[in-house]
Parts: C-alpha cells; sequence; structure tokens
C-alpha cells in the first residue's frame, strides 16, 4: 500500500487476507488520524481474498466515522463489488462511482430470482 497524498488518498494494492491486513489496517487508520475530509482509497490493485479483507476496510470505514471523516472506496474492482453486493456491505461503505464501474455493475446479471407473473 502506498499512500499518495498524506490523510487524503491511498493506494490499496496485493491481496488483503490474513498476513496483510495487520499492516493495511495500522496504514488506513494512521491516514485517517493524519488528515481531514474524505479519505479515497484506490482498490484497483488490490484483491479482497476473504473475510479479514473484508473485515479491514468496515474497520477502517468505523474509524473514519469515529474521527468525522469518511473512507471513499475508488476503483472497486468487480469480484470485490461482488462480494460487497452478497454481504450487503455495498449499502453500508461509501462508494466513489466512476463510469467503467457503473458499466461493469450494470452488466452484472441480478443475483436475485425473478418474480413468477
Amino acid at each position: 500500500m502506498v499512500e499518495a497524498v498524506p490523510g487524503q488518498v491511498v493506494h490499496v494494492s496485493g491481496h488483503l487476507d490474513v498476513a496483510s491486513v495487520p499492516d493495511v489496517r495500522a496504514r488506513l487508520h494512521a491516514a485517517l488520524d493524519a488528515g481531514t475530509g474524505d479519505l479515497l482509497a484506490h482498490l484497483d490493485e488490490a484483491v479482497v481474498a476473504d473475510a479479514t479483507g473484508l473485515g479491514v476496510l468496515v474497520g477502517a470505514h468505523r474509524r473514519a466515522q469515529r474521527v468525522g471523516r469518511r473512507l471513499v472506496l475508488a476503483g472497486v474492482p468487480l469480484t470485490t463489488w461482488r462480494l460487497l453486493r452478497v454481504t450487503k456491505l455495498h449499502r453500508v461503505l461509501v462508494l466513489a462511482d466512476d463510469e467503467r464501474a457503473a458499466q461493469n455493475r450494470r452488466a452484472l446479471p441480478s443475483s436475485m430470482p425473478r418474480k413468477a407473473s
């Protein structure tokens, strides 16, 4: 993970799993404590590999709320977005809406069964 603008923008890369979560958590918390306003976390190069990866994002979201900020996830890969959707975390976490991601999401088939008429 590389912090581009101290306290404002972070780029998360690699697998977010049991091995990497402590370092990612520490850096996200440090960025939240150091800056003001929204913290934009770019996830383009990140792979959420398991529940601990989701947990670090939720934990950072809660930490942001406690310090009066918002964690905004940008460049969320399609596989991660699907995980957020299945777990309903897309309703909790703030997602930046870029055009490419919006197009990919519209192309997704619905996981909800259709009602019989």
